[in-house]
């Protein structure tokens, strides 16, 4: 049996695994050190060497003679904005090696790398087909990572769907929605272009691997695709609770409104019947000891006279 090589390089932010022929780079935060490393051991473009440093690359596929170099694209949740944001992986994929170069933010890729570094059944379960194979180990892993976030944000909409029936939560209900709907729309920039590159990323290594994987790669776009059909789901859910969450705000408003309309209209008589006998003229029942009691009783016929009024209009 090979036995496997663990080594880490010195000054270098970087670890290699082997195993028989195959040999696994992994490169957490890469610099321009270790960009150099590899121009100088392997005959990659300056290009694409120059696209792993970079902040931000649209997801790809790069065809070369000897080996291909690939950009994805996946979510990942941030607790304090509450929103996904986009974690880069870049692939450099050859015959008897792969080397993955990312920020260190992709749990999934982070716990495939440490379960071969120790585990021997691991090591010989992904790297004993080839790189194809453990790029398909590796792209699945971190294509079932979204799921979970998928979940959250499932989770999420729930919440904020109780919030919107509950009077209480109404004013705060906006600004959940105007979260979660950042966050979807975030999640599906980060999987429309995954989606092609997935797609069609099978047939472009195929020819480092004696194995069949058509089958594996097409359960992974199936995934892929009931990610992109949930969120097109949640889309749809979020745009409706927005029309509930208006449809209710403005039932509220036109019921304070109604009610302050009611009472101001029942003031407005009996203020006038108050500035009435208030002015400095004769007027009935000025004169008697029981005025007050008059006018009184003069107000609260008009107001239970309005009140009936708009009872059988059914205006209250």
């Amino acid at each position: 049996m090979t036995i496997p090589k663990v080594k880490k390089e010195e000054q270098l932010n970087l670890e290699s695994l082997t195993w028989g022929d195959l040999t696994w780079v992994n490169i957490e935060r890469p610099t321009e050190r270790e960009t150099k490393y590899l121009a100088e051991n392997y005959p990659f473009h300056p290009l694409d060497l120059d696209d792993c440093l970079s902040r931000i690359q649209r997801p790809k596929i790069d065809e070369y003679k000897d080996y291909l170099f690939l950009v994805f694209h996946f979510p990942v949740f941030s607790k304090e904005a509450r929103v996904t944001t986009p974690g880069q992986l870049s692939v450099f994929i050859g015959q008897n090696y792969l080397i993955t170069l990312h920020k260190g933010e992709l749990k999934p890729l982070v716990k495939l790398f440490k379960e071969c570094q120790i585990d021997e059944e691991s090591r010989q379960e992904n790297f004993s087909q080839g790189s194809s194979y453990l790029l398909y180990r590796i792209i699945d892993r971190l294509v079932d990572y979204c799921l979970p976030i998928l979940n959250k944000i499932g989770n999420n909409i729930e919440q904020v769907e109780d919030n919107i029936f509950s009077s209480r939560r109404l004013p705060r209900a906006i600004e959940e929605i105007s979260t979660l709907r950042r966050d979807v729309i975030a999640f599906r920039r980060i999987i429309w272009p995954m989606r092609a590159v997935i797609g069609s990323l099978e047939p472009k290594v195929r020819r480092f691997t004696k194995t069949d994987l058509a089958v594996y790669f097409g359960d992974m776009v199936d995934h892929v695709d009931r990610i992109w059909d949930g969120l097109d789901e949640y889309k749809e859910i979020i745009e409706g609770l927005n029309d509930t969450h208006d449809s209710l705000a403005n039932n509220r408003t036109n019921e304070v409104m109604r009610i302050l309309t009611i009472v101001a209209t029942i003031f407005f008589p009996i203020t006038l019947v108050a500035s009435i006998w208030g002015m400095n003229i004769p007027l009935p029942f000025q004169r008697s000891s029981y005025s007050l009691l008059y006018i009184i009783l003069i107000m609260a016929g008009i107001i239970g006279g309005m009140l009936y009024f708009f009872r059988r209009r059914r205006w209250i």
